[in-house]
């Protein structure tokens, strides 16, 4: 799980460091959130749940297997990203090995996308999750409602996650709502949870449990992880405007990736030696697709109106 948190962290100030640079048009960041969404992530089965993240969930999609190389493709917007193929903006996570289930940059559409897959799971009878992530400015989305709702009624194997970073984009949750998200989960008759998002193990044992309830056929669990986005909402946003640098190093100053290490280091399991030998094999992996990513192609000119028109699948003609 440090592994992939910090495989996380140093891919995001990559990212960073590449926008600044001229690199690469946009970024848009997810530093200190890593230690809950690899908590989640690691709670799921990998191999028959659905996953519709949002675009801070970099360590998420890390951890249920996408690879450093295939998110610098999308950063630099190359033909091979196998989200879009450079259609979208990074953080637009979509790969169909994965079960990871295609975004979109309206916020909370995905939340009704995971109900229907939970609802697919139900009908078919298969043993499978869908989770589904969003900020918590997108939990007073029409869609957040609606897709709670349905999945109340019908007792779906869905988790929603609110990871409450305490801004929408500019907007303060104080003034988003006058009460706590997870407390909405009780007018659609199921189980909402507010959890630390800087007590990974927490994060992990409330997820195994809403799993449990949703693969046992009683319905769906809300979980509000509480944490706070350190970065501005994006390297177009200038978040000075809005709060100030006290707040800002005052919440980076309880960054819970350190003190995982600390507790590993604690109980035997990592050392200083393990750690410098993460961050060489971390920095090679980047380095190395940093570099793929950079000088792969394009998507191809011809291809531009694909999957907009109907094709004509014999003569090869876009109609």
């Amino acid at each position: 799980m440090y592994e992939k948190m910090m495989l996380a962290r140093r891919f995001d100030e990559r990212g960073q460091l590449l926008q600044r640079a001229g690199k690469v048009n946009f970024h848009i960041s997810g530093i200190t959130q890593e230690p809950s969404q690899v908590a989640m992530a690691f709670a799921m089965d990998k191999e028959k749940d659905w996953f519709l993240p949002y675009y801070r969930d970099y360590a998420f999609v890390l951890s249920v297997g996408m690879t450093v190389k295939e998110l610098m493709l999308s950063l630099f917007a190359k033909a091979e990203d196998p989200n879009s193929a450079g259609r979208q903006m990074p953080g637009h996570f979509g790969c169909k090995r994965l079960r990871i289930v295609t975004g979109s940059s309206p916020v909370t559409t995905q939340v009704p996308h995971a109900v229907g897959f939970a609802l697919t799971a139900k009908m078919r009878g298969e043993s499978s999750v869908s989770i589904v992530s969003f900020g918590e400015g997108s939990s007073n989305q029409g869609d957040f409602h609606e897709g709670c709702n349905f999945a109340g009624v019908m007792k779906l194997p869905v988790i929603f996650v609110c990871q409450n970073n305490g801004y929408a984009i500019s907007i303060p949750f104080s003034k988003q709502s006058a009460g706590k998200i997870s407390d909405r989960a009780l007018g659609y008759g199921f189980p909402g949870i507010r959890v630390d998002g800087n007590d990974p193990f927490e994060v992990y044992r409330v997820f195994r449990e809403a799993h449990e309830r949703a693969l046992a056929g009683e319905g769906p669990t809300l979980i509000e992880i509480m944490t706070y986005r350190v970065t501005p909402h994006s390297t177009s946003d200038n978040d000075m405007a809005y709060r100030t640098k006290e707040e800002v190093d005052a919440h980076r100053a309880k960054d819970s990736l350190p003190a995982f290490r600390s507790y590993l280091e604690s109980v035997g399991l990592w050392s200083e030696e393990k750690e410098q030998e993460l961050q060489a094999n971390i920095r090679k992996e980047l380095d190395e697709a940093t570099e793929y990513g950079e000088r792969a192609p394009y998507q191809a000119v011809e291809d531009a109106f694909r999957y907009v028109y109907a094709e004509d699948a014999e003569a090869g003609e876009v109609r």
